[in-house]
């Protein structure tokens, strides 16, 4: 038996939240899906912003929010069943405010609605996993963070995932994504320091690459243990 075996028939699907193909979230996501690959799932790359997805409710998938059979349009079918398909979900994304980007705040809101994603005895997203990766520009050591990994537990993991049926929700918060350190003082301002540059930006970047791919290397062998 290959090291692969217990996830060959697995799929993955991988969610980016944000605008920019350069930017650092859209990397991490290139990279997740990698290694999701090398460890034998298939990828289901879903990039929001190319493929152009509108994260604004509307009545046509809210026409009786009360009717858990109501119909929904064919957009958030579509993305309904890549969620279905998917044994695993990681979504990758920046830190908004605390919290995650309109885009994929508006994708939980009409792709994981009443009736889909909750609102029945026996959950369809029942026993899926999630891996959330938020892309932070606090440092590691600004005492902001340990709240906010505590609000996107609260908020992502509790709030969402759990009440949606999924067996295994984890937050994992990489911080230092700025090439630039920045922090809030006691009165509201905010520091930015020096940009990093040369060998020292490379070791930053190496640094958070390794970070990133020991989340994903311990959420699938969390998944191989529970095979």
């Amino acid at each position: 038996m290959t090291q692969h075996d217990n996830t060959l028939s697995r799929t993955a699907l991988v969610v980016v939240a944000h605008h920019r193909t350069d930017s650092l979230t859209a990397h991490t996501a290139r990279r997740a899906a990698a290694r999701l690959e090398a460890a034998g799932y298939r990828v289901d790359l879903l990039d929001l912003h190319a493929e152009g997805f509108d994260p604004r409710m509307n009545t046509a998938d809210q026409p009786d929010w009360g009717n858990r059979e109501k119909p929904y349009s064919d957009e958030v079918h579509a993305h309904m069943r890549r969620i279905l398909d998917a044994d695993a979900v990681v979504a990758v994304f920046p830190v908004y405010w605390q919290s995650v980007p309109a885009v994929l705040k508006g994708w939980i809101d009409r792709v994981w609605n009443y009736g889909f994603a909750y609102g029945r005895s026996k959950p369809r997203l029942a026993g899926k996993r999630i891996l959330w990766l938020a892309l932070a520009g606090a440092t590691s050591d600004d005492p902001v963070v340990e709240g906010m990994q505590a609000i996107l537990e609260t908020n992502l993991s509790e709030g969402i995932a759990s009440y949606c049926g999924f067996s295994q929700s984890t937050v994992g918060l990489l911080t230092d994504a700025e090439e630039r350190p920045q922090r809030v003082d006691a009165e509201g301002n905010l520091l930015v320091g020096e940009a990093v540059s040369g060998a020292e930006r490379e070791a930053q970047y190496a640094d958070f690459d390794r970070r990133a791919r020991e989340l994903v290397e311990k959420f699938v062998a969390e998944e191989r243990a529970g095979a």
